[in-house]
């Protein structure tokens, strides 16, 4: 994978991090080249401009709740946002996230990944509906990237947001639709956020959601 300097500057001056995080996310998208061939771990289409792409889209989700030190990332794939999250809290003291990915070879890449950078990770080779109960009471912030629809998100995650857990869910230009669709089912405390690296793009910030008792 061809090194794309002036996409590393751009997505640094949109989410800029001290210069330890970005040594650590650097060793990130190196290893990050050398096993994408062998494991396919994101869209081969999305590594010229990996930095934008992928590590600052990560780095606005945390962002968006900097002094959060619990957190769960759901279907973390490739490590984004989980392990740029991971990578942010090795700064900070008793950060944590845990990544729920059920792909075994994606999970590998995650744990080496964790080990190589010292994020302070764990990762959870499972199913996300038979382990996200257990974090109820214990994460601050749930993230989850390019994963599912709204209404299934929400079903997922009802008892972390009903306990007071943030949601933190990366959408594209369909949310209104997403949105639409939920509220059908769902009572959402929400919010928006316009994403830095894509226009089209928004953040959904969920406080809380509760089941329509006519549901």
């Amino acid at each position: 994978m061809a090194v794309d300097n002036s996409d590393r500057a751009r997505a640094l001056r949109l989410t800029p991090v001290s210069r330890e995080t970005e040594e650590r996310l650097a060793l990130l998208v190196s290893e990050l080249a050398r096993w994408q061939a062998a494991k396919n771990l994101v869209s081969s289409t999305t590594l010229a401009d990996v930095w934008m792409r992928h590590i600052a889209d990560s780095l606005q989700i945390h962002g968006l709740a900097p002094e959060a030190l619990r957190w769960l990332d759901l279907g973390s794939g490739g490590g984004f946002p989980g392990l740029v999250i991971g990578i942010c809290l090795a700064e900070k003291p008793g950060g944590h996230i845990h990544l729920v990915e059920s792909n075994s070879r994606k999970c590998a890449f995650l744990r080496h990944a964790a080990r190589l950078t010292g994020a302070p990770v764990t990762v959870h080779a499972a199913r996300i509906e038979d382990v996200v109960d257990d974090f109820v009471g214990k994460v601050d912030v749930v993230t989850a990237r390019a994963l599912a629809p709204l209404p299934q998100l929400l079903g997922w995650c009802k008892e972390l947001l009903r306990t007071g857990t943030l949601g933190l869910f990366p959408k594209g230009q369909h949310l209104d639709t997403e949105l639409t669709d939920s509220s059908r089912y769902w009572k959402i405390q929400a919010s928006t956020v316009s994403s830095v690296t894509d226009g089209a793009a928004r953040i959904l910030m969920v406080r809380a959601a509760e089941k329509r008792a006519d549901q």
